[in-house]
């Protein structure tokens, strides 16, 4: 949107996306929204309601069912994955075909938006319909309370409390951290806004080429940077698998299941067994966890404790903010791995 306008950000930097009240400003910023871009109610739901209330004349994008987007299932388990966990080359998987879709700033132009407005014919979360079809940016008009998400939160209680209470399974939602994810949504991004405002299409597609030609520079740095990475880490919880698969590094495991609630005793003890005997260069922690269990889990061992933010909390918001988070997460996997 550079030198267009700019969009309101309903989730500030150091609140939680797993859980956050909008503030009345917020309300009216949806209300009077033409267009609102979401990762989706796997990391957000408690916004489901509030999407339906409040932005029902909007087109609806969650990004993590646009079709070409790379997702990955929530790892199981104290320890990921075992040998089958080496060497996570993106080029390994299949990321839903998005390894074929062009990046020339057209993300999804495969896809009929002529009935945008017919919002009422598609809730807002059935993802079945929608990983598939574009055109499901609407909402359910008989939309539940904002506040009762009783049923919802069900389904997705593994970003609220007790995430060590229960399988940690389904999609994970921190799919910002593939660089390819990030090129792909400033297509369909720049598409939606180019359908909804023709007038600066040209303004809205350049920007989209630009700001993917910054991050095809911070993926070079950042394989350079890591080139000699070597060793194995261990997370706070995690998030992390999609930067892993982009730059073909390994994660021993994560010292918690989420990030709501602490993890267990039992769970600690059998993580810092597992890093006594591995291979493991250091703990990454996050500026908002309990240090001291990261420290627990080290106590003794000669590894490095390292802070890494996968929300950017202390970035300045602003267009060259998805970039520096991708900088500043990769050196610190540069700290922690290469010597």
């Amino acid at each position: 949107m550079d030198g267009v306008g700019a969009p309101d950000v309903l989730v500030p930097p150091g609140a939680s996306p797993h859980g956050h009240s909008l503030k009345p400003s917020d309300a009216r910023a949806l209300t009077s929204a033409d267009a609102v871009f979401w990762i989706g109610d796997e990391l957000s739901p408690w916004l489901l309601g509030s999407l339906n209330e409040l932005a029902g004349d909007a087109h609806v994008v969650s990004l993590l069912a646009a079709p070409q987007t790379m997702r990955l299932e929530f790892r199981e388990g104290v320890v990921f994955g075992g040998a089958d966990h080496d060497d996570h080359g993106e080029d390994d998987h299949d990321h839903d075909a998005h390894g074929d879709h062009a990046h020339d700033g057209h993300g999804h132009e495969e896809h009929d938006h002529d009935d945008h407005k017919g919002h009422d014919d598609h809730g807002a979360h059935d993802h079945d319909d929608h990983a598939h079809d574009q055109d499901a940016h609407g909402h359910d008009e008989d939309a539940h309370d904002a506040h009762d998400h009783d049923s919802h939160e069900t389904a997705h209680d593994d970003h609220g409390h007790g995430h060590d209470d229960h399988a940690h399974d389904g999609v994970d939602p921190h799919a910002w951290l593939a660089p390819e994810n990030g090129k792909q949504w400033l297509a369909l991004i720049a598409d939606e806004l180019s359908e909804i405002d023709p007038a600066n299409a040209d303004t809205y597609q350049n920007n989209a080429r630009a700001g993917q030609a910054e991050i095809d520079a911070i993926v070079a740095a950042t394989k350079a940077d890591l080139g000699e990475a070597h060793g194995q880490f261990v997370v706070f919880h995690d998030a992390y698998q999609y930067f892993e698969q982009s730059f073909g590094l390994r994660a021993l495991g994560a010292i918690a299941l989420g990030d709501a609630s602490d993890p267990s005793v039992a769970r600690i003890a059998e993580m810092r067994d597992a890093v006594a005997g591995q291979d493991v260069s250091c703990v990454f922690s996050e500026p908002q966890f309990n240090a001291g269990l990261v420290d627990t889990v080290a106590d003794g061992l000669d590894i490095k404790a390292v802070v890494i933010d996968p929300l950017g909390t202390e970035i300045a918001t602003g267009p060259s903010f998805y970039t520096d988070l991708l900088s500043e997460i990769s050196a610190g996997f540069k700290t922690c791995l290469t010597h």
